[in-house]
């Protein structure tokens, strides 16, 4: 019996996919520099037996596995390569449980962000990770990669509301991590082991979620400025006073320009080379003194805007700007992001750099990020079908990444390694942290079956 046939007769006819044509939808997520192959088979299992079924069929057959959820990453973590079979969890879409009165929910890995987040509100609760695309990623992504988003800043990112994981393992076997208490220390985190482990120790096939009440509606608040290193010294003085806003971001003038223009809108902010976007969840007066304390430091740092709101439509339509740049910078041409982390007191020094850079590769460099973690996500805009542009792309690129490490940062914030930072995860973390990650995949994965080639090669 055929690989394809023992699949076929574990999940059925329709859950099994060979049709070249159809299976190339799902040989790619959307960094468009990451390599990435043919699959041979695109399956979709719809239950936990199922999962376990065809990753015994694979071992034995010795094909790899690349597990797959709705495919928004950014750094080709779920590519096909040559052969393999792509185990879409899609089909795991069931909300198993809400627990009001201990706050968890307990979830399968293709339940939509967003559909998540709107289900637990209906229970006075509240599922802090958004990252820009929680409107059609699923929660095993944000799993996979550790997913953060604009609220990072006060409720951190997805492995700070998670309780524990159900895994299969590279034989099968199912695997139950961490608990459904607060507290617990019995034996190593396992948990957080696989979360941001990019599909390459097992398939995470339910998590328990830490939820949080309903914060109150926001108040916004936004600040302009005459340059990134008076908008990052803002930042600085914010934290040092303590400040913990629940969402804090910042823009460059050419994200602001891409976002006016695309939403044919005008925030105040065109003549600014820095925007600072804030908000506030304490509800009522509490989140308006909380602003008052950044409109103070604005002022100090020479902001030629600032304005203050707590209408919470005015808020949503400021906070669109931000939300909607990378559709805006599509109206330029493809566009390539990268995903840097620097300490808070770097990010002027950052977004200093990537107009140097851009300068320098002669492409637009539009930054935009969470000031309040210091992640950053300078989008470099290529024109795809010129010769030589996305060659250049790809340089300011790994350009960044390398001013990012020299500024003390990461190479990665939120959307991991992939395929795409291999290299540059072996120079932030060196040859013993390669080693020690060499030894635990080996431990929980000698056959190499999951996702080979992904985050790092086991070998040089």
């Amino acid at each position: 019996m055929s690989i394809t046939e023992a699949l076929v007769a574990e999940l059925g006819r329709d859950a099994v996919l060979t049709d070249s044509d159809v299976t190339a939808g799902y040989a790619r997520d959307m960094m468009p520099l990451a390599d990435s192959g043919s699959p041979a088979v695109v399956v979709f299992p719809s239950s936990v037996e199922q999962v376990q079924a065809v990753v015994r069929i694979c071992a034995a057959s010795g094909v790899p596995i690349v597990p797959r959820g709705a495919g928004s990453g950014l750094s080709g973590a779920a590519n096909a390569i040559d052969g393999c079979v792509m185990l879409v969890l899609t089909r795991f879409t069931e909300i198993e449980s809400i627990d009001v009165d201990n706050r968890t929910a307990v979830v399968q890995p293709g339940v939509v962000n967003l559909d998540l987040r709107t289900e637990v509100e209906k229970n006075g609760l509240f599922y802090p990770p958004d990252p820009s695309s929680y409107d059609w990623c699923t929660v095993g992504g944000n799993l996979s990669t550790n997913a953060g988003g604009l609220c990072c800043v006060k409720y951190g990112v997805t492995t700070d509301s998670v309780l524990g994981l159900e895994v299969v393992l590279a034989d099968g076997t199912l695997l139950r991590t961490g608990r459904n208490t607060v507290k617990g220390v019995a034996g190593y985190d396992l948990t957080k082991l696989f979360i941001g482990s990019e599909g390459t120790l097992g398939v995470i096939t339910k998590a328990t979620l830490a939820l949080r009440p309903l914060p109150q509606a926001p108040c916004t608040f936004v600040a302009g400025f005459p340059s990134p290193a008076a908008a990052g010294e803002a930042v600085t003085k914010a934290v040092r006073a303590g400040a913990v806003p629940s969402l804090l971001e910042i823009m460059d003038a050419a994200s602001i320009k891409a976002s006016e223009q695309y939403l044919n809108t005008d925030i105040g902010a065109a003549e600014c080379a820095a925007l600072l976007l804030a908000q506030s969840d304490s509800g009522g007066e509490a989140a308006m003194r909380e602003l008052s304390v950044l409109e103070g430091i604005a002022k100090d740092c020479g902001a030629s805007m600032i304005y203050s709101t707590d209408d919470l439509e005015e808020g949503r339509m400021l906070l669109q700007a931000r939300r909607v740049v990378l559709l805006a910078l599509e109206t330029y041409g493809s566009w390539l992001t990268d995903d840097v982390c620097v300490p808070r007191t770097r990010i002027s020094e950052l977004i200093t750099e990537c107009e140097r850079i851009s300068a320098e590769v002669g492409l637009r460099v539009a930054v935009v990020g969470h000031a309040g973690d210091g992640n950053m996500h300078p989008t470099i805009v290529y024109d795809a079908d010129s010769e030589g542009e996305l060659e250049r792309a790809q340089r300011a690129f790994d350009e960044i990444l390398g001013v990012g490490l020299s500024l003390g940062g990461t190479i990665t914030g939120e959307h991991g390694v992939g395929k795409i930072k291999r290299d540059w995860l072996a120079r932030e973390i060196g040859p013993a942290g390669l080693r020690v990650h060499r030894q635990i995949k080996q431990a929980l994965d000698p056959g190499n079956l999951f996702n080979p080639g992904s985050m790092f090669a086991l070998r040089d």
